[in-house]
């Protein structure tokens, strides 16, 4: 109970939780439609949807700042590939958000003469350059404590050095599924990049799939963020 009236008493947790809400009520009525629903029904799911992500944008006004704080602070790590991926990724979740309080004040009529078209695609791409560099820095994380876990079973780059290719890729395997069952702050950072990245890849034109996938990613990666933002110990750091 202490936990969740923690997360529900910061704006990033309220985010969160309106975030599920929306690509839920977007992959009902993706369902719905394709079931054969009434169209009054479907309208009115994707109006809730609308107004869900117009809600999400007003948590998120002044998030760019401390974007900005956290990248400062990332500067100072001594992990040169991890103060890089880390700043960068956290100046373009900057510049992300900055683009996303613009997008909020044109939908509600504070900016009547905003190109929202060209500025949500402005968005996506600031947010797909954070994504990759967030995976970038869980792939790495990963490789180190894969070779670090090799070197303590006396074992070369985490493999075998007897036996086929085969062996060697299955040993390799079963020691990165390993790494990552051990340290669940990586798996769910990993799991929650690769779920989000669907979403900007989709907007851009980049990887078509359909609203059912974007959705479906987008809740799975809010649940995901829900649990780390509710288990402060499930947060990887930096």
């Amino acid at each position: 109970m202490d936990a969740w009236v923690r997360f529900a008493a910061t704006s990033q947790g309220r985010e969160r939780v309106f975030r599920a809400a929306q690509y839920t009520s977007a992959l009902l009525a993706f369902s719905l439609q394709k079931g054969g629903a009434s169209l009054e029904l479907v309208n009115r799911l994707r109006q809730l949807e609308a107004h869900l992500s117009l809600g999400r944008k007003l948590f998120r006004l002044g998030s760019s700042a401390e974007s900005l704080e956290a990248a400062k602070r990332a500067i100072h790590l001594s992990d040169l590939v991890l103060r890089f991926c880390v700043t960068v990724s956290h100046l373009n979740r900057a510049m992300y958000l900055g683009c996303d309080n613009l997008l909020w004040a044109g939908k509600v009529g504070l900016a009547p003469t905003l190109d929202q078209g060209k500025w949500s695609q402005r968005s996506f791409r600031y947010y797909l350059f954070a994504l990759i560099l967030n995976l970038s820095r869980d792939v790495y994380e990963l490789s180190v404590l894969a070779e670090r876990e090799a070197r303590g079973r006396g074992k070369v780059a985490g493999v075998e050095k007897d036996g086929g290719i085969v062996s060697r890729m299955r040993a390799r395997l079963r020691l990165l599924c390993y790494v990552l069952w051990a340290n669940p702050p990586l798996l769910l950072d990993l799991l929650k990049n690769g779920c989000d990245i669907f979403i900007p890849l989709d907007r851009l034109g980049l990887l078509k799939t359909n609203p059912a996938v974007v959705s479906f990613c987008g809740l799975s990666s809010s649940i995901l963020s829900i649990l780390t933002i509710s288990q402060p110990w499930l947060k990887l750091k930096p």
